[in-house]
């Protein structure tokens, strides 16, 4: 038994070093124009392997112009990680779709990788002849505002060049610009001279219509001295000099934004768009107060995710909503900028039976196809039960004891209302009462004249000639004269009841006036008016006589 665990253990050890061991196989790029070169990199973190990958299976549709192997040794969390790449570069021999078939290197072996290789278009081949010269396109001539057009900028070099090398900065007014991925760096013949190729890919977004202008692009680079010549008439660039060489200036046509497109809805130009959900966990056994996390997903190729809308939110009868901060994350290919938005929000059911969401509709209008579309994701409706752990069972047996507790409960509620009641009641005359002088004047019968003014004055100014006549009766009543004595001793008393009177017996009385007449009493001479015992203070004189 243990000669047999003995032969076993070496025998797992070396089928889990080749479960672990893997060939991978990647391309700086999955397109390409004929002429151009790829490079392919295989990596393994294999380090019992040696020697290097067998490329007789390229031999049949590339060229191998070059390659190179590096060595790295990466630390992480502590573990050593030793890697090994080789870098290999190709230049297909054929157009079309080319598969760069699966390589070997001792027991394992890389994946097969297809790269498409398109004809090279003949306007580049004008100015091969010079050593350095920059070609800047875009892939498409008009697009709607705010859509994506690709810049690509590529510079030829038949010459070597120092790393002092420059390019402007790309900027245009009235767009927004985004680099996609790094620089790339490439081999292609040109009426067979090699070239050195320097690519640089742009996503342009116009955010206006009409017509917008690319400025040409400089580069700056110095030649490389090489082979020093010896003879000063040779033709050709100098050895040591700088060369500056730019790009040809592009229009791009911007159009407007569709009148057919939806006012209401935000402006989406895409190449394609998907909009996804999950859930976790999934809603098919829920109960009230689980917790479940939707999460939204939109994908929209041609558009970075700060141009994504924000999207419906679950707000529905039933359920509880914690929203999370949106994931925002860009992707670039071939094709330009893929970005995506995710919303997370976790959704807690408050109640049981049937909740019905809502469909999640996205309008976008489709620039591969030019025309309107909609994507959206189906209406579904969630089954919520009753959850056990959140209901409190009350005992038969504990049901009478607790109706005599709520009426003790009850009676005891009566009396401290009464309490507080009568507390506040005393509480209120004894502080009345600390507010009263001490002592008292003589009690009056009816009102004062003080207040009968102000109910003259009142009358008077709001022109209520009923109401002010009843207010002067009154008020006369406490005058050691009648109103007929005063308003025959002072004139502006007597013609203001006339017009009073008038106004009363009359049709005019919506137009009477009362200002005369508070006028008037208030100018009675002052021997002849009846004036407060009490005085204005309301308090008895101090010596009184």
């Amino acid at each position: 038994m243990t000669r047999f665990t003995a032969l076993l253990l070496p025998l797992l050890l070396c089928t889990a070093t080749a479960q672990a061991a893997e060939l991978t196989a990647s391309v700086d790029r999955s397109r390409l124009n004929s002429g151009e070169t790829v490079e392919l990199t295989l990596e393994t973190s294999d380090v019992t392997q040696f020697g290097k990958p067998d490329l007789t299976p390229l031999d049949a549709l590339f060229e191998v112009r070059g390659t190179r192997q590096v060595n790295q040794l990466n630390t992480l969390n502590g573990d050593n990680r030793a890697t090994t790449r080789w870098i290999i570069t190709l230049l297909p021999k054929e157009n079309g779709s080319v598969v760069i078939p699966p390589l070997q290197l001792g027991d394992v072996q890389s994946q097969p990788i297809t790269v498409q290789v398109v004809e090279s278009d003949t306007r580049e081949n004008k100015n091969s002849l010079d050593p350095v010269f920059i070609e800047a396109s875009l892939d498409q001539s008009s697009v709607y505002v705010q859509a994506q057009a690709i810049l690509t900028l590529r510079i030829y070099h038949s010459v070597s060049l120092y790393d002092d090398s420059s390019l402007t900065p790309l900027q245009i007014a009235d767009a927004r610009i985004e680099q996609l991925g790094d620089t790339r760096t490439y081999e292609k013949d040109l009426n067979g001279v090699r070239h050195g190729v320097i690519e640089m890919r742009y996503a342009i977004y116009p955010q206006h219509s009409g017509l917008l202008t690319i400025a040409p692009q400089t580069f700056s680079a110095t030649l490389v001295d090489t082979q020093p010549s010896q003879d000063a008439n040779a033709q050709g660039p100098k050895p040591g000099k700088l060369m500056r060489v730019s790009s040809a200036e592009i229009p791009l046509t911007v159009k407007p934004k569709p009148l057919t497109y939806p006012i209401d809805a935000p402006w989406l130009p895409a190449r394609s768009l998907s909009l996804s959900e999950s859930w976790n966990p999934e809603p098919e056994h829920i109960q009230v107060g689980d917790s479940m996390t939707r999460s939204l997903t939109l994908k929209v190729e041609g558009l970075a995710s700060s141009q994504l809308p924000v999207l419906p939110a679950t707000d529905v009868n039933g359920l509880r909503r914690y929203p999370d901060q949106p994931v925002l994350s860009n992707q670039s290919t071939d094709r330009g900028i893929v970005g995506s938005r995710e919303e997370r929000e976790a959704l807690v059911p408050s109640r049981s039976g049937t909740i019905d969401l809502p469909t999640v509709d996205v309008v976008w209008w489709n620039t591969f196809e030019d025309h309107l579309e909609h994507s959206s994701l189906p209406a579904r409706t969630l089954q919520v039960a009753n959850n056990p752990s959140l209901q409190v069972d009350t005992p038969a047996g504990n049901l009478q004891p607790s109706v005599v507790d709520n009426d003790v409960l009850w009676w005891w509620k009566l009396s401290t209302l009464i309490l507080a009641c009568t507390t506040l009641l005393g509480f209120g005359l004894w502080w009345r009462a600390r507010w009263q002088p001490a002592v008292h004047r003589a009690a009056q019968t009816g009102p004062s004249p003080r207040t009968l003014m102000d109910d003259i004055k009142r009358a008077s100014q709001a022109n209520d000639p009923q109401a002010t006549r009843q207010a002067l009766d009154a008020w006369a009543r406490q005058q050691p004269e009648t109103l007929a004595d005063m308003a025959a001793r002072f004139v502006p008393l007597s013609d203001a009841l006339d017009g009073l009177n008038g106004a009363l017996y009359s049709e005019t009385g919506q137009h009477w006036q009362g200002e005369d007449l508070w006028r008037a009493i208030r100018t009675i001479p002052a021997a002849e008016r009846v004036q407060d015992p009490v005085g204005d203070s309301g308090l008895p004189p101090l010596y009184p006589k």
